[in-house]
């Protein structure tokens, strides 16, 4: 589908989250920021663009009778968008596929270790789970694998359209010490996780949801980690988002609120999409790269010696570049006051969240010969110098 620009001037309307909008879409016309829960059908009363993240719902509630014709989400999931109303309106929509993967693979990361330190276990005797292998499972399941670890994959749509080696749910929450959940939400996944299926983890099973809240029944697992105290949890979605259960997040060893993809990179890159994608349906040419915008790295290159442990050289590679202990810690201490407090807190954090770095932007040097160090860098997706 492609639009003819009937304006010289376009009007914006985008979350105030995003970064980067000026820089992409200044050229094009008029910008107005609104935080992302109070865009309403009002402010879209002569607007042409929309521009969202996750928490705003877009659908024909909000879009009928506005002049919208594209909507871009810096997001990968679609759940907050009516893609059928798109279609019956005729509007044009983007979102960001793959734009925040390498984020949410660095945060899973850094929790295994975390739970790893807990528990006094080597990572590479853990058999891990991967529930959806899209843009982030995938990648996931790429890193996992080339550290040399035993990964069991489930993925019902990939497997009937491709075949390979999958498994079902059944296998996973059976065979894996660790399971982490990178599925979209739709009504085959809500829930996913049950308490029928949260019964059946294994004794010391870790859990890890990093995909949309209500892939979990909250309610669920609350009640199971007060009768099973051998379970550990991270969480990163919540249902009902921005109100968090804090009793749940009390029971969990990493609780954070909805930033495991929040890395600096993977949001420029969001934005990145989204305009090139207004680029292709608008016939335009492109004027602005993210290459030209990406500020330099603040830690650029890192040297090992051919010599250092690889257990410790995985921990401080990882940690570098990111360590979720310290968003648990600022969720923690925001879990106070009433529901009205609570939710400004979890959107404070999100509107507020210091920078941060993906580990694909890492150079390592090695000192010496040491193909096991190599093969660990390159797994890791650093760059390898």
């Amino acid at each position: 589908m492609t639009l003819s620009l009937l304006e010289p001037a376009m009007r914006i309307v985008a979350d105030e989250n995003i970064p980067l909008v000026e820089a992409f879409f200044g050229d094009l016309g008029e910008i107005r920021r609104l935080p992302g829960r109070a865009i309403d059908a009002a402010a879209l009363a002569d607007a042409d663009l929309l521009l969202v993240r996750s928490v705003t719902r877009v659908d024909r509630a909000l879009l009928a009778g506005s002049p919208v014709r594209f909507v871009g989400t810096c997001t990968i999931g679609t759940d907050h968008l009516d893609l059928d109303y798109f279609a019956e309106a005729g509007i044009a929509w983007s979102s960001a596929p793959g734009c925040n993967a390498r984020g949410v693979v660095d945060y899973v990361l850094g929790s295994l270790l975390v739970l790893a330190e807990d528990a006094g276990v080597d990572l590479a005797s853990r058999t891990f789970g991967v529930v959806g292998a899209g843009q982030v499972g995938g990648r996931l399941v790429d890193v996992l694998r080339g550290l040399g670890w035993r990964v069991l994959v489930c993925d019902p749509p990939r497997q009937a359209a491709e075949g390979g080696d999958y498994v079902d749910l059944a296998t996973i929450l059976r065979e894996c010490d660790a399971i982490s959940l990178h599925t979209p939400l739709d009504q085959g996944t809500h829930h996913l996780l049950d308490a029928q299926r949260l019964a059946q983890l294994r004794p010391g099973a870790w859990l890890i949801n990093a995909s949309r809240g209500a892939v979990v029944d909250n309610q669920a697992l609350r009640e199971l980690l007060g009768r099973r105290d051998d379970l550990r949890v991270v969480l990163d979605v919540w249902e009902g988002e921005p109100q968090a259960d804090a009793a749940l997040a009390q029971l969990c060893r990493i609780a954070t609120p909805h930033i495991a993809g929040y890395s600096l990179d993977g949001k420029l890159r969001g934005t990145a999409q989204i305009y090139q994608a207004w680029c292709r349906v608008s016939g335009q040419a492109e004027s602005v790269s993210l290459g030209e915008l990406l500020p330099a790295t603040w830690l650029p290159e890192l040297a090992l010696d051919a010599s250092c442990d690889p257990d410790w050289a995985l921990a401080t590679l990882c940690r570098a570049v990111y360590d979720p202990r310290r968003d648990d810690a600022d969720f923690r201490r925001s879990l106070v006051g009433d529901d009205a407090q609570r939710r400004a807190a979890f959107d404070g954090l999100r509107k507020h969240y210091p920078v941060r770095r993906e580990i694909d932007g890492l150079r390592v040097a090695l000192k010496g010969d040491a193909p096991r160090l190599a093969e660990l860098v390159r797994a890791l997706g650093a760059e390898l110098v």
